[in-house]
């Protein structure tokens, strides 16, 4: 694969930063400490001062891990893999962490998306809904918001008791 930073490296008196475009083949995959810094340091081992829902942040996880599939957006496709906060607790501990993941740069110039997949239902009617936003971070430094939203009615043919006499 082409990489068209390293075209652009006889430009570099001019341009200053180069970020490549996302592919699969680029996608980083390891596991990192908080604020990513390697998971692994020589003398100190794996960092433990955060809690492990702001830890787990900063581990890949597969997609067969997360049982999800390759999702495509408007300027690539994403594999189901990557690094998953979940949105779980409390309201306070969920603010607090999204404040910590921000401080630790969470989402940094080597974000190529940002997926928020949620679920709803409403037991009155029986229906689900299913709604995906994405932020895609393009390598121009823009960034391309988007949103689906599926819903699935578990009464699609039901019309009362009185089919069942």
């Amino acid at each position: 694969m082409l990489d068209s930073c390293k075209l652009m490296s006889s430009f570099q008196n001019i341009i200053s930063s180069c970020e490549a475009g996302y592919t699969t083949f680029n996608e980083e995959k390891r596991s990192f400490n908080p604020g990513w810094t390697s998971l692994y340091n020589s003398t100190t081992g794996p960092f433990t001062n955060y809690s492990s829902s702001i830890t787990e942040a900063f581990m890949y996880n597969d997609s067969t891990t997360l049982g999800t599939y390759t999702y495509s957006g408007d300027h690539a496709s994403y594999s189901g893999g990557g690094y998953v906060y979940e949105f779980r607790g409390k309201m306070s501990e969920i603010v607090a962490n999204i404040s910590l993941l921000r401080e630790l740069s969470w989402v940094d110039i080597q974000t190529r998306a940002v997926i928020i997949q949620m679920s709803f239902y409403n037991p009155n009617v029986g229906l689900f809904a299913f709604g995906t936003i994405l932020a895609e971070f393009l390598p121009t430094g823009g960034v391309a918001p988007s949103a689906r939203f599926e819903p699935i009615s578990l009464l699609s043919s039901y019309n009362g008791i009185n089919n069942y006499y």
